[in-house]
């Protein structure tokens, strides 16, 4: 269908502003210009309680963000371990708070948000180290958070639905941990994709591939294996072990056809997968509820995926 006109008009405005390159930006000021956009862009909603908490990573502590949906009880509820996107190099618990609370009110669970270490200061694999630790770690101590530890779900966004989906295959690969679902949103599969949405959306759509380009390079060492399943978990040989999953994509995101790909992948690896692509929308749409009122009925759907997984 026809791009969404309210995605359409915040392209144009995007546009008429005349943004610098990506590839002329420091990562600060990649850093800044994604959360000034997500904090400006999103509809903060109201949740029960929000704390902050800190968690033992393989380089130190980990700060950790944790929110209760509204009208929830204390404890056993379903959790959401929760990656931020931001391409490696950017995003944190403030840029994604707003996501997280609307998550954890669509889903009715309890969300744990990861501040896991960005690169270029900690390249690959410190992210991947980070999220495979607290998910191990918060599935040993779920009570501690009023967690269920049977409903267990770990979850992400562009970037973090790639970390999410590495920490998923590992986890599955070593049995030490049993998860719920795994919840991929607009998630980036294959850092050397080169499908129909890379080719079709490469500029224009927000998400362009110089983006994509510039976050990879501070991310990846030169040489660095782009089939290496943790780089890019759609390059996967056995599947079978993963968590059931819910992806969604965008209609209009240069990244749609490798989530595409994993959710056919994994349902012939007899992994039970539900897939929607919302039409009309670009990458990171969930992120702009101000802007793209699409977005509010996204988390609903969204949200009725992880209750039908967790329930």
């Amino acid at each position: 269908m026809p791009i969404d006109p309210y995605a359409r008009r915040f392209l144009d405005r995007l546009a008429a502003m005349n943004p610098p390159s990506i590839q002329t930006l420091s990562v600060s000021e990649r850093r800044d210009a994604l959360e000034q956009l997500l904090i400006l862009s999103a509809s903060r909603v109201a949740v029960s309680r929000v704390e902050d908490r800190s968690l033992p990573g393989p380089s130190g502590p980990l700060s950790a963000r944790l929110y209760t949906p509204t009208g929830a009880p204390a404890n056993d509820l379903p959790g959401l371990i929760y990656f931020h996107g931001g391409g490696f190099v950017a995003g944190n618990l403030d840029s994604h708070d707003a996501i997280c609370r609307a998550l954890c009110n669509a889903s009715g669970c309890r969300l744990i948000a990861i501040d896991y270490r960005l690169a270029p200061e900690h390249p690959f694999p410190a992210a991947i180290e980070d999220g495979y630790s607290a998910v191990s770690w918060i599935a040993a101590h779920a009570a501690e958070f009023g967690v269920d530890a049977d409903r267990l779900a770990v979850g992400g966004d562009s970037a973090g639905a790639m970390l999410a989906a590495a920490v998923c295959q590992r986890l599955g690969a070593t049995q030490n941990v049993h998860l719920a679902l795994q919840l991929l949103l607009c998630p980036i599969m294959d850092y050397g994709a080169q499908t129909e949405s890379r080719r079709n959306f490469a500029e224009g759509y927000f998400l362009d591939q110089a983006t994509l380009e510039h976050d990879c390079k501070h991310y990846l060492s030169v040489g660095a294996d782009l089939a290496d399943p943790r780089v890019s978990p759609l390059r996967a040989k056995d599947l079978s072990a993963v968590a059931p999953t819910s992806i969604h994509t965008a209609e209009y995101d240069p990244v749609r056809d490798e989530g595409a790909a994993y959710a056919q992948r994994l349902r012939l690896a007899g992994v039970q997968t539900t897939y929607r692509c919302h039409s009309g929308m670009i990458h990171l749409f969930y992120g702009m509820g101000v802007m793209i009122p699409y977005a509010a009925e996204a988390y609903q759907l969204i949200g009725a995926d992880i209750r039908a997984w967790l329930s």
